[in-house]
């Protein structure tokens, strides 16, 4: 069995972002947002209210301080002060879990974050010793190959590597800058193709056709994708 997350939790204020409690009903763990890139506390505590209920598995997706900019521009942290950063955000999440009757059971770093400390060693060093610092039992999701799982696993972690279904992948097994065409993945039929490619044979095709080995544990649907709640219920049931 594979599991199936999507980034939950993004909403803030009276601005809501995605279908929250359609895609609980789909996928088996929810990445919500702890606050910096998205979410406010009533967010918080609502998601968790209801990803307990559901039995879905909460995670902390933890990101830059960048609440304009989604959490999707690159800043560079000192490394000391992102630390702090990532304690304070999976600390936050796991009191409104620990209200709603569970607790936080996994880190995945979000957008930018996610994408830097895949080969900036400084970062992924800071994120890998705020998990360990806070709970040396939360498994950390992230790319094949990256900086952070290297190091995570070096460190003692659990680490689960992830894949997308919805994104494009370059011939470095990285994922396509949102800033280009064609970075996200729309086209239902494709998605699902792609994730059982994934799946049964860990591999996608990426952008130049180059085929890219990626062996996930776990598999994402952006839940600020258009039409996220369908391709996630399509790609859980699979071809056919």
């Amino acid at each position: 069995m594979i599991d199936l997350n999507s980034d939950l939790g993004e909403g803030f204020g009276i601005w809501p972002m995605g279908d929250d409690d359609a895609l609980l009903d789909v996928v088996s763990s929810a990445n919500v947002a702890c606050g910096f890139h998205a979410g406010d506390p009533s967010v918080l505590r609502r998601v968790t209210e209801r990803a307990a209920e559901r039995g879905v598995v909460i995670g902390a997706q933890v990101g830059y301080r960048d609440l304009p900019g989604f959490g999707r521009r690159f800043i560079d942290v000192d490394p000391a002060e992102l630390v702090n950063d990532v304690i304070y955000q999976i600390a936050a999440l796991d009191g409104f879990a620990r209200i709603a009757g569970t607790k936080v059971r996994y880190v995945k770093p979000h957008g930018a974050l996610y994408n830097a400390i895949v080969t900036h060693a400084e970062q992924a060093a800071a994120v890998v010793d705020a998990v360990l610092r806070y709970d040396p039992e939360l498994p950390v999701l992230g790319l094949p190959g990256s900086q952070w799982l290297r190091q995570a696993a070096a460190a003692g972690l659990t680490a689960v590597a992830e894949a997308f279904a919805d994104r494009a992948y370059t011939p470095e097994g990285t994922l396509v800058s949102r800033r280009l065409p064609g970075a996200v993945v729309h086209d239902l039929d494709t998605v699902v193709e792609r994730t059982v490619r994934m799946a049964v044979e860990g591999t996608v095709v990426a952008v130049d056709g180059s085929v890219v080995a990626v062996r996930p544990r776990s598999l994402c649907v952006h839940g600020d994708t258009p039409g996220a709640v369908e391709i996630a219920r399509r790609v859980k049931a699979g071809p056919g």
